[in-house]
């Protein structure tokens, strides 16, 4: 079934939601892109901007178990939690933990590296579309190690990416300041992800690839959204300014905040947030002092430091509390001391700290799917930590399913079904 001439409303302007307008609005379709933001302007805009296969790896991997006593103390730079919130979502925790065993953690990696490498294919063609190939830099990223012992707790990171034949390069002190000679010699091993990609504006991809989307006939709409609904008819979009929006079909790519609108619309949603912040520094402020090229995750400061068009961009950990719980600069501050001992930093360039929140499945794959007792209403979101890099290929995984097509990947790993439920009306 084509959905050529078909009106749909896509609820939500970050990546995933962009995408999958752009994508849909291409095939034919007559769609209107709502949200209370310009596109890309919340958890789209803040990460960074890494898109790498090496992003297959959860965090609740088969070494999660062995990694608890560490987290009790609640002082780390790579996760912190709000207990109060844990408790809260004991449903969550419980399955999130679960979802580390080694057979749903295999299923995890086999399925969202499908879906990595389906996105950055289409990633390098909407870039090229858009005229914004500049942006991309094809020089992959380092995971750096302090210690000899967090190397070699690496091992089930290197064997599952030698597994989906990830290209890596184990890399000594004396290569890791060859390909970064800003960093200081503070770091006994590196892995090098190659053939890998990383962007120095991700909300401005976000923004080109909403522009595109306009070129091809598409609508937006800057308008929050209170409620949705399925009828005979079709599906329907309350806004908040009381007017009703109508379409053939609707899907939902609320990122974060999609548990708490979904709820107000008659489904359950286990899913938390992970949280995390970040600061632009200056960076080398005199000639002699080298940048910086690429990438880099401090394994032992907690933090990724990626150089931007606004400056190096240093982001946090995970932080679990709720999606809009107070902001809390400790693990920044935490990651700013680390990331001095590695590189000049310079000074800030922002007055205050940037706040993302990203939705997590406990088994970490995200919802890609008809919506649960639904015939019209789709769902897309909750790709943790991997939004930005997947967006595109979820557009086309989704845009499949709603034509009856066969997706070029599984898609029955993401089905929304496996954690959202739809109650009786």
């Amino acid at each position: 079934m084509s959905v050529t001439g078909k009106s749909i409303i896509v609820v939500g302007a970050g990546m995933v939601g962009v995408s999958t307008a752009l994508e849909l609005s291409k095939r034919g379709a007559k769609v209107t892109l709502l949200d209370k933001s310009e596109p890309g302007r919340e958890t789209s805009y803040g990460n960074a901007g890494v898109l790498a296969r090496s992003s297959l790896m959860p965090i609740n991997n088969p070494t999660l178990l062995s990694q608890l006593p560490g987290l009790i103390g609640n002082r780390g730079a790579g996760l912190r939690y709000d207990p109060w919130f844990l408790a809260a979502n004991l449903k969550w925790a419980v399955r999130f933990m679960l979802s580390s065993r080694p057979s749903v953690f295999r299923k995890t990696t086999q399925a969202l590296d499908s879906l990595i490498r389906l996105s950055i294919e289409k990633h390098l063609q909407l870039l090229d579309q858009t005229g914004m190939r500049g942006h991309l830099s094809d020089q992959g990223w380092i995971f750096l190690y302090r210690e000899q012992e967090s190397f070699e707790r690496t091992a089930l990171l290197r064997q599952t990416l030698a597994a989906h034949e990830v290209p890596v390069s184990h890399l000594r002190p004396q290569e890791i300041s060859e390909l970064e000679p800003a960093l200081m010699p503070i770091f006994k091993h590196g892995l090098w992800i190659k053939g890998s990609y990383s962007v120095n504006d991700p909300g401005a991809i976000v923004t080109g690839y909403a522009r595109r989307f306009a070129e091809t006939g598409g609508v937006f709409v800057q308008s929050g959204v209170e409620r949705i609904s399925e009828n005979d008819d079709g599906t329907e979009a309350r806004l908040s300014s009381g007017e009703t929006l109508r379409a053939d079909k609707l899907i939902v790519c609320l990122g974060p905040w999609s548990r708490n609108f979904l709820k107000q619309s008659g489904y359950d949603v286990t899913m938390a947030y992970e949280r995390g912040y970040h600061m632009h520094f200056s960076g080398a402020s005199r000639s002699d002092r080298k940048r910086l090229t690429r990438p880099v995750y401090d394994t032992g400061g907690g933090y990724v430091l990626a150089p931007m068009t606004q400056g190096l961009r240093l982001t946090t950990g995970v932080e679990l509390a709720d999606c809009d719980a107070p902001k809390s600069d400790r693990q920044l501050k935490q990651a700013e001391k680390a990331a001095r001992e590695a590189i000049f930093l310079g000074e800030p360039v922002q007055d205050e700290s940037w706040l993302g929140r990203r939705p997590t499945f406990p088994d970490s794959r995200p919802a890609i799917g008809l919506a649960p007792s639904s015939r019209n209403i789709y769902f897309a979101f909750g790709h943790q930590h991997i939004g930005f890099a997947t967006g595109p290929g979820t557009a086309l995984v989704l845009a499949d399913l709603m034509e009856g097509k066969t997706p070029a990947i599984d898609a029955a790993p993401f089905n929304p079904e496996r954690f959202i439920t739809r109650r009786a009306s």
